[in-house]
């Protein structure tokens, strides 16, 4: 079973990449979780507490998508939450990138 996040966005896709990049940098910093690019693609992996987190999150025009391993029952809406809160945060117009946390 996968977990699937659509996070609509008006910001540009090079913007957007850029901005999930510094997010990538921060949950390597603050929780050892990797997230390799290849092209407007990252791939995620690590742990974070007892979940594994394994996954691609994708961005393409006005839209950027996570698909990703199931956490399971008791993890997923917590998971969702955490993904959802950290893409707002990030992909936030209003919020200058280098105002965003990166360690």
């Amino acid at each position: 079973m996968s977990m699937h996040i659509d996070f609509p966005t008006r910001l540009p896709v090079s913007e957007a990449k850029a901005r999930l990049q510094r997010l990538g940098e921060y949950l390597q910093a603050k929780h050892g979780i990797g997230v390799a690019w290849q092209g407007d693609e990252g791939t995620i992996r690590g742990r974070y507490l007892v979940v594994a987190i394994e996954g691609t999150v994708s961005v393409r025009e006005g839209m950027v998508t996570f698909d990703g391993k199931d956490p399971g029952l008791l993890w997923r809406s917590k998971a969702k939450e955490y993904l959802t809160h950290k893409m707002s945060k990030y992909l936030d117009p209003a919020v200058p990138i280098d105002m965003l946390p990166s360690a």
